[in-house]
């Protein structure tokens, strides 16, 4: 959302921009090796079985083994917050539910929550404490956009238009995550959900080392207003987008 995010409070990012972004799967040291490669990542431990994901030393997202080989591979964008509780309470009020009620995360890097919009597209809250979110975002191999596949956009942007206003329409806001109607991507029985998209210097090059690596093309280039985007699976069928700007 506000390009700089900077909050007034110290902690990182202000409420209502996407601080984080992890991933769940089945094997996570599978997913070393495959955004290794792809990114340039380097790992190191983090907490209970989750690893960071380094670029040059910065942290740039999170991948964590599944407990419940039931659950999706999936890829999960989180926005930031001064105060979790409040807005998982704001988030039901305003019609979406609480997936997972805020718990903290290892020993004081934050704490977390999952909950959905109205129609049913996940997404996290991060109220930092030791860690903050994205060491860096925007560039090649970061974090560059979060987007919303709704059914209904005019629902979309009344629920996070009043969840996250001034991150999306204040006089400073910059915002790097929008909407779109499902079926202009996707098959029209797709669910609604959001699509991380992660920067790269060239989105033809990234698409090839993603079949390299064993993953596949979900939806082939396309244009849009804020660059060249594709969307692919990894080898574990999580889904994500590259984002050439």
């Amino acid at each position: 959302m506000a390009e700089n995010g900077a909050s007034t409070d110290g902690t990182g990012y202000a409420e209502g921009v996407p601080c984080w972004v992890d991933a769940q799967l089945s094997d996570a040291a599978a997913g070393e090796r495959f955004y290794g490669e792809l990114f340039g990542w380097t790992f190191e431990a983090a907490y209970d079985g989750t690893v960071w994901a380094l670029l040059e030393g910065d942290r740039v997202a999170a991948l964590t083994r599944k407990t419940d080989g039931r659950l999706p591979s999936v890829w999960t964008v989180y926005f930031a917050t001064p105060d979790v509780r409040a807005l998982a309470g704001r988030v039901r009020a305003a019609g979406g539910q609480v997936v997972t009620f805020p718990v903290r995360v290892g020993a004081g890097l934050g704490t977390s929550a999952l909950v959905t919009d109205p129609e049913g597209a996940v997404f996290g809250l991060w109220q930092a404490g030791a860690h903050r979110g994205f060491g860096r975002r925007h560039e090649p191999g970061s974090f560059g956009w979060a987007e919303l596949y709704a059914r209904d956009t005019g629902a979309a942007n009344d629920f996070y238009g009043g969840l996250f206003h001034d991150a999306l329409f204040g006089p400073d806001a910059e915002p790097d995550v929008g909407r779109a109607r499902v079926g202009e991507v996707f098959a029209e029985m797709m669910p609604p959900h959001f699509v991380v998209h992660f920067r790269v210097a060239d989105c033809a090059r990234a698409l090839a080392g993603v079949g390299r690596l064993g993953g596949r093309v979900q939806v082939p280039p396309f244009e849009t207003s804020y660059g060249t985007v594709a969307v692919v699976t990894d080898d574990q069928g999580a889904s994500f987008a590259v984002l050439e700007r």
